[in-house]
Order: C-alpha cells, then sequence, then structure tokens
C-alpha cells in the first residue's frame, strides 16, 4: 500500500473505532438518548459503568490483536495466537490464587497477582527452552506448550479444590470487561500503549524476518536478539491485559488475519490497524454480550467464539493464503 492509502485506511479505521465507542456508550439494559437532557441515575450509568469498559474494550482489543500480529510475523505461522506461550494461563492462575485466598493487599489485588503469575510463566518459558544463548521457535513453541498445559493442570486442581468461587473463577476465565478502576485501567493502557509504540520500531525487522531468520541475518538484523525482545514484549501486553479482563480468544488469531488480507504483510500498516481494528471488534463483541440476552450478560469470551470459530473455519475451508505468512 502506498504511504497516502495507510494514512487513509487508519483515518477511516478511527472514525469507525470513536463511533463504535460512542454508540456502545448508549447501548444496553437502561438505554440512554445522547439527545436528552441527563439525570444523576444516568450520568451514574455513564461515567462509572459504560465509559471504563469502553476504554477497557480499546485497551484489550488493541493489545490482543497486536500480540497476534507480532506472534504471527515471528513464528510464519497465521494459526499462532496471543496465548501460545502459556502466558494466559499464567496469568489464569494467579487470578484464581487471589480469588480462592481472598486476597486484599492492594485495590487492584487480583490484576497485580495475575501479571506477576504471567511474568513468571514467561521466565520459566525462557528458561526451559534457553540452551547456550540461542532459542530456537520451535524449542520455545514446544516449552510454551509444556508450561501451559502444566498450568491448565492447576488451574483445574484449583477450580475442583475450591467449589466456593468456582463461579466466580469461570466468569472470569470466560472473559471479563468490567473492571471499572480508572486506576488500574490507565495502568494497564499505559503498559499496552508503550509495547505498541516499542513494537512499532521493529516492524521492518519484522518484515525482513518473515523471509527467514537466515535471511533476515545476513541482511544485518540481529535475530535472536530482537526474536527474544518482541516476544517479551508482546507476552508482557498479553499479562497486561489478560491480567484485567480474563481469557478472550480468536480476538489475537483472527484480526491479523483479516486486517493482513486487506493491508498486506506490511508490519509498518500491520500493526497499527491490527490495533484499531481489535478494539472495534471487541468492542462489538462487548456491546452484544451484555445487551443480547440483558438484563443477563454472556461473558465475551462466549461471544468472540461463537463468531471467530465459525470465521476462522470459513477461511480454512476458502483456503485463503496470506502473502507473506507461511504455514
Amino acid at each position: 500500500m502506498k504511504r497516502s492509502n495507510w494514512i487513509l485506511s487508519i483515518a477511516v479505521l478511527m472514525i469507525i473505532l470513536a463511533l463504535a465507542a460512542y454508540i456502545s456508550v448508549f447501548i444496553g439494559t437502561v438505554k440512554i438518548s445522547p439527545f436528552t437532557q441527563w439525570q444523576d441515575y444516568y450520568r451514574t450509568i455513564i461515567y462509572d459503568i459504560r465509559l471504563p469498559r469502553v476504554f477497557l474494550c480499546i485497551i484489550v482489543g488493541s493489545g490482543l490483536a497486536v500480540a497476534g500480529a507480532i506472534f504471527q510475523g515471528l513464528l510464519r505461522n497465521p494459526l499462532a495466537d496471543p496465548y501460545i506461550l502459556g502466558t494466559s494461563s499464567g496469568a489464569a492462575l494467579g487470578a484464581i490464587i487471589a480469588i480462592m485466598l481472598r486476597i486484599n493487599m492492594f485495590f487492584f489485588d487480583l490484576p497485580l497477582f495475575s501479571f506477576l503469575f504471567a511474568l513468571l510463566s514467561i521466565i520459566l518459558v525462557y528458561n526451559i527452552a534457553g540452551a547456550k544463548g540461542r532459542t530456537s521457535i520451535q524449542t520455545l513453541l514446544l516449552a510454551g506448550i509444556i508450561v501451559s498445559s502444566f498450568l491448565s493442570a492447576l488451574i483445574m486442581l484449583a477450580m475442583s479444590l475450591s467449589r466456593r468461587e468456582t463461579h466466580d473463577i469461570i466468569f472470569w476465565i470466560m472473559g471479563n470487561l468490567t473492571e471499572n478502576n480508572f486506576s488500574l485501567i490507565k495502568i494497564v493502557g499505559t503498559l499496552v500503549v508503550s509495547g505498541i509504540v516499542t513494537v512499532m520500531f521493529f516492524a521492518r525487522d519484522l518484515n525482513v524476518m518473515s523471509m527467514g531468520e537466515e535471511t533476515a541475518g545476513q541482511l544485518g538484523i540481529e535475530t535472536e536478539k530482537t526474536k527474544k525482545f518482541l516476544f517479551i514484549i508482546s507476552s508482557l501486553i498479553v499479562g497486561a491485559v489478560v491480567s484485567v479482563s480474563g481469557m478472550i480468544g480468536f480476538i489475537g488469531l483472527i484480526v491479523p488475519h483479516i486486517v493482513r488480507m486487506i493491508t498486506g504483510p506490511d508490519h509498518r500498516i500491520l500493526i497499527p490497524s491490527s490495533a484499531l481494528v481489535g478494539a472495534i471488534v471487541l468492542i462489538a463483541a462487548d456491546t452484544i454480550a451484555r445487551t443480547v440476552v440483558a438484563p443477563l450478560e454472556i461473558p465475551v469470551g462466549v461471544v468472540t467464539a461463537l463468531f471467530g470459530a465459525p470465521f476462522f473455519i470459513y477461511l480454512l475451508r476458502k483456503g485463503k493464503r496470506v502473502s507473506g505468512v507461511k504455514d
């Protein structure tokens, strides 16, 4: 795509995101019109409940989509998703421990434990995969699968031993965007935005590495350092968003696919476009989750799975080949 087309694409996506956020704020169990005088009750709903939720959707959706784009680019595999290195399982285990022990050390105790355990899972994966200063992609993936399986077993064990908190645990694991603590949202938002801005500086390196590590090395890119750094940054983004939203699937898998089919494989436009589309998709999914069977609420992870799985099957059945990404 030409630079002028890039600018136009980003501008259009930003307008769509603004419209989606605006509409989402006024849709819910209590319908509020933006053209009538608001009562204090309506202001409470808008500012204390719906706005924090929309901001969280933007942060989580963009973070998962960008992490997915990075993992797919590094692994040169369109089936890679943000949870592939076991970060989500670590974050989930930390949250479950906080729920079970009813820990209240800080005003954001559950997200804090979740993020710390996500960090521990990253360290564990790299310690298992590391050998002589080099980490092959295959070894890293195997280590991620092993750690993820082990942590998933611990999660099942914890759930079986804690029947009293089982409902809270299940609801959190399936995706939960009810966090309304603006201080916590700011912290997570800062981490995610900083991570996205950082990986943007490596967009050209990702373009070259998509042709293979040997080719990238011959062109002067320190592939080992770049690969490790991007894996860590992406995993930290995932750990941050999972700590406040639970495990929301398919955003990081499907969104980079959609964007890559439209813009092509160039990460200079793929990364910012994925961030915007991820935010738009999650806002739409969350709006559906809290309105389709109102006043009950469906976990947002269920909605993304119900729409994401058939769409991904459709892509596979159509035999779509995404340019620049190898199986």
